[in-house]
C-alpha cells in the first residue's frame, strides 16, 4: 500500500530550457535538480534543450524545480509552444549586441597592451584597462557570474566557475597592483577581459546554431488545419477553431481537403491518402464506420466525420508527445570529451590552489618575504592554461570536417551522436514503405484473359484513368506511356468514390475498380480467383478490369524495392550490423520483402505509436540501435534510436527528428555515413590528445612559474590553432569506402 501511494504521488514534468551551451550545462542541471529533496530522476537532452523530471509531488512541486533552473541562469519555456521566428531573432540579436560590445572593448584592451609593450606608456592606461575590465565583467558578463554563483553555492564546479576564478583573479591582481605593490596591472586586467569575451563568444555561437535549426514540433502541428467545418443541429455549417471542437461534433470534409480531426465516418465514401501520417503509399477506401486520422488527405467525395478524439488524444498530438518523450528518454551518448571534462575543472582549480600556496610559501621560506605577484601570476597562468577552450572545440571541429565530407556525398549529419555513436551500432531497424521501397504504387503483375493481350488491356485501362489524380490511376497511366500504347476516346465517364470508374470505349462498357465495385455492378464471374488470393497474400492491391459484364484482367499494384536495397543489406551485414524490418503492414507482406532482401528478423503490424517502444526494447537488451524511416509515424522512433536516419524525400517531421539525413535518398549512403562517423571519431581523438597536451603541459608549466599569464593566453590560442590545423589543413582524411 505504501509503495502504491508513493508511485501515485510521483509526477513528471517536461521543460524546455533555454541557454544550454555544452555538456557542462546539462551536467549542472542534472546535479542541481537531483540535490533537491523529492526529485527522483532527471533526463536532460542538450541537443533539444529539454529536460524530463520525475519528482515526488508531496515533497517538491514544479514551481520549485523551475525556480531552481532560473536560479542557475537558464530560461524556462513551454515545451508545447514553439517561439516565433521574430522571437528567436530578437534573442539572437540581443546576444549579438552583447558580443559586439565585448569585442569592441577587447580590441581597445589589445591595442593598449600593444602600445605598452612597444614602450608607449602613460599613467592613464592601467586605469582605462581597469574600467574596461569592470565594464565587460559586470555588464555583458554579469549573467556568467550569476550562473557561476548559483553553481558554486550548490557545490557544482563547471566552466562558469572556472572562468570566474580566472576573471576575478585577474581583476584582484590588477587592483592589488594599484594599491599595494606596483606590477604590470594591465596584464592582469587583460586576463579578465579576454576570458569573459571568449565565453560570451562561445555562447553566441551556440545560440546561433540552435536558432538556425528548424523545429519538428512546430511543423508537425502545422499539418493539422486550424479550423474545421462543423455541422450544427440546424444543418448549417460553421467554421470552428480546432481547439473549440468537442467529441461527438460532426465535421464535413470535402474533396481535396486535409482531414482536420480524428473521428469515425458516419456518411459518405472516399479514398483517403494517409501516407503523410502512416507512411503507407496506397490510399485507403474510407466509408461509413471507418476511422480517419487528422492530417490525412481526402482525395475524392465528401465525408461526414463524427469527432472521436480531441486535444492530447488526437493522432498528431500523440505523435508530438511521443517525439518529445523520445527526446529525453533517448539513451545518453557519452561523448568522448565528457570523459576528459568530468574531473577537469576540479583538477585545474586544485592545481591553481597548489601553485598559489607553493609560490607564496616558497618565497617566504627562501627570502623571508611573500611574493604575491609571483603567486598570483602563476595561479592565473594555471587557470588560463587550464581553461578547456581547445578541448571544447576538439569534437565540434572534427564533426565539421566530417560533415563537409558527408555533404559531398549527399548526407547531412546533424548531431554529435551521428559522429560519435554510429561506430557502436549493431542493429539497424529499417522502415519498409518509402525506405526500402520506392514509396509510390507501381504495376507489379498483370493477368489477362486469353483473348486479350497485355498491351491492349493496359491501353483500355489507361484511357479511362488518364485524367485521374488517384495514385493508382497515375501509376497505370505512367506504365502505359512507358509501353507507348495508344489511348482511346472515352464516353460517358463516371467515377464512383471509393470503388472505381466506368465509361464507354468503342461502344463497350469498361469498368475498372475493386471487387466490391464489380459485384455492385452485377459481375460475379471471377476467372482469376486462385491467382487473386496469391497476389493478395503478398499484400498487393488488386484492380479488376471488366468489359461488358465480364472480368477480362487483373492489375496487381504494389510498392517495389529500391534498386540499391539488396546491396545495402549485404554491406550492413558485412560490417557487423544486423538489419531488422519494421512496418505496419501484415506479416505476410513483411516476410515477403524480408525474404527478397535476405533479412532474418521482421517486426510487422506495428502501430505508429509502438515503433519507439520497439526501439526502446532493443536498447534495453544492450543494443546500439539505428533507425531508418521517412514518415511522421517514424518520427518518435527516429528520435528514440541511438542514431536516427531519415530519407530526404520523407516528411519534414521525420527529417527534423533524425540525426542523419540522406538527401539524395541513396540507401548506400547509410554505409557512407557509418564510415564517415567512424573516421571523424578518430579525428576527434587526435584533437583531444593535442588539446590535452597543451593544457596538461601548460598547467604544469604554470605551477612551476615558467609561463606568464599573457603568454598563457597566447599558448591557448596556439592550442586552438593546432586543433584547427589538424581538423582542416590535412588533405588526407579517412574517407568512407567499402570493398564492394
Amino acid at each position: 500500500m505504501v509503495s502504491n501511494a508513493m508511485n501515485e504521488s510521483r509526477e513528471k514534468i517536461q521543460i524546455k530550457i533555454g541557454g544550454m551551451q555544452c555538456s557542462f550545462c546539462s551536467h549542472t542541471i542534472k546535479r542541481a535538480l537531483l540535490r533537491m529533496n523529492g526529485v527522483r530522476e532527471v533526463g536532460v537532452s542538450l541537443a533539444h534543450e529539454e529536460a524530463l523530471i520525475e519528482y515526488d509531488a508531496g515533497l517538491v512541486n514544479s514551481n520549485n524545480i523551475k525556480r531552481t533552473l532560473r536560479d542557475l541562469g537558464f530560461k524556462i519555456r513551454d515545451p508545447n509552444k514553439v517561439r516565433s521566428f521574430e522571437e528567436e531573432e530578437q534573442e539572437l540579436q540581443k546576444e549579438k549586441n552583447r558580443l559586439l560590445k565585448s569585442i569592441l572593448l577587447t580590441l581597445i584592451s589589445l591595442a593598449l597592451m600593444v602600445f605598452m609593450w612597444l614602450g608607449f606608456k602613460s599613467q592613464w592606461m592601467p586605469w582605462l584597462m581597469f574600467i574596461i575590465a569592470l565594464i565587460i565583467m559586470f555588464i555583458p558578463g554579469w549573467y556568467i557570474k550569476r550562473m557561476a554563483w548559483a553553481s558554486l553555492r550548490r557545490g557544482i564546479l563547471n566552466q562558469h566557475v572556472l572562468l570566474e576564478f580566472a576573471a576575478f583573479g585577474g581583476l584582484f591582481g590588477g587592483i592589488y597592483g594599484f594599491f599595494v605593490q606596483p606590477w604590470p596591472t594591465v596584464d592582469f586586467f587583460a586576463v579578465s577581459v579576454f576570458v569573459t569575451t571568449y565565453h560570451i563568444l562561445s555562447g553566441y555561437v551556440s545560440l546561433f546554431v540552435r536558432t538556425r535549426s528548424s523545429q519538428a514540433i512546430k511543423k508537425l502541428m502545422e499539418l493539422q488545419p486550424s479550423t474545421a467545418r462543423v455541422i450544427k443541429d440546424n444543418g448549417k455549417e460553421e467554421e470552428t477553431p480546432i481547439e473549440l471542437i468537442n467529441k461527438g461534433d460532426k465535421v464535413r470534409i470535402r474533396t481535396g481537403e486535409i482531414i482536420p480531426v480524428d473521428g469515425l465516418v458516419i456518411k459518405g465514401s472516399s479514398s483517403v491518402d494517409q501516407s503523410l501520417v502512416t507512411g503507407e503509399s496506397i490510399p485507403i477506401i474510407k466509408s461509413q464506420g471507418d476511422e480517419v486520422i487528422g492530417g490525412s488527405l481526402n482525395q475524392y467525395g465528401t465525408l461526414i466525420v463524427e469527432v472521436s478524439k480531441i486535444g492530447e488524444e488526437s493522432f498528431l498530438q500523440q505523435i508530438s508527445h511521443y517525439i518529445q518523450e523520445a527526446r529525453v528518454l533517448k539513451p545518453g551518448i557519452t561523448i568522448l570529451i565528457d570523459y576528459v571534462l568530468k574531473y577537469f575543472v576540479k583538477i585545474v582549480l586544485s592545481a591553481a590552489i597548489i601553485a598559489f600556496i607553493f609560490w607564496t610559501f616558497e618565497s617566504w621560506l627562501i627570502g623571508g618575504n611573500i611574493d604575491f605577484e609571483k603567486a598570483i601570476f602563476t595561479t592565473l597562468a594555471v587557470l588560463i592554461m587550464g581553461y578547456p577552450c581547445a578541448l571544447g572545440m576538439a569534437t565540434p571541429l572534427a564533426m565539421i570536417r566530417g560533415g563537409g565530407i558527408a555533404a559531398e556525398k549527399g548526407i547531412l549529419m546533424r548531431s554529435g551522436e551521428a559522429f560519435q555513436a554510429f561506430k557502436d551500432v549493431n542493429i539497424i531497424v529499417l522502415d519498409k514503405t518509402g525506405t526500402l521501397t520506392i514509396g509510390k504504387p507501381q504495376i507489379v503483375d498483370l493477368l489477362v484473359a486469353e483473348y486479350y493481350g497485355e498491351k491492349e488491356l493496359i491501353s483500355l485501362v489507361a484511357s479511362i484513368e488518364v485524367g485521374s489524380t488517384h495514385p493508382i490511376g497515375q501509376a497505370i497511366v505512367e506504365y502505359a506511356l512507358s509501353k507507348n500504347v495508344i489511348l482511346h476516346e472515352v464516353n460517358n465517364f463516371q467515377g464512383i468514390p471509393g470503388q472505381g470508374v466506368k465509361g464507354n470505349i468503342n461502344s463497350k462498357t469498361l469498368l475498372v475498380g475493386n471487387l466490391r465495385f464489380m459485384k455492385s455492378e452485377g459481375i460475379t464471374n471471377d476467372p482469376f480467383n486462385n491467382q487473386r488470393k496469391d497476389l493478395e497474400n503478398q499484400g498487393l492491391t488488386i484492380i479488376d478490369v471488366a468489359e461488358d459484364k465480364k472480368i477480362i484482367g487483373l492489375i496487381a499494384i504494389g510498392d517495389v524495392l529500391k534498386e540499391d536495397a539488396k546491396e545495402m543489406v549485404k554491406l550492413l551485414e558485412k560490417v557487423g550490423i544486423d538489419p531488422i524490418i519494421i512496418t505496419g503492414d501484415n506479416r505476410h507482406v513483411a516476410k515477403a520483402i524480408a525474404k527478397d532482401l535476405g533479412i532474418k528478423k521482421v517486426l510487422a503490424e506495428v502501430l505508429p505509436q509502438e515503433k519507439a517502444l520497439k526501439i526502446r526494447e532493443l536498447q534495453s537488451q544492450g543494443n546500439k540501435v539505428a533507425m531508418v524511416g521517412d514518415g511522421i509515424n517514424d518520427a518518435p522512433a527516429l528520435m528514440q534510436a541511438d542514431i536516427g536516419i531519415a530519407i530526404g524525400a520523407g516528411t519534414d517531421i521525420a527529417i527534423e527528428s533524425a540525426d542523419i539525413i540522406l538527401v539524395n535518398e541513396r540507401l548506400n549512403g547509410i554505409l557512407d555515413a557509418y564510415f564517415i562517423g567512424k573516421s571523424s571519431y578518430i579525428k576527434t581523438v587526435q584533437n583531444i590528445i593535442l588539446a590535452f597536451l597543451f593544457n596538461a603541459i601548460g598547467v604544469v608549466a604554470g605551477i612551476f612559474g615558467l609561463i606568464h599569464p599573457i603568454w598563457a593566453m597566447i599558448a591557448m590560442i596556439m592550442s586552438i590553432t593546432t586543433v584547427l590545423l589538424n581538423s582542416f589543413a590535412s588533405k588526407v582524411f579517412l574517407k568512407a569506402k567499402v570493398s564492394r
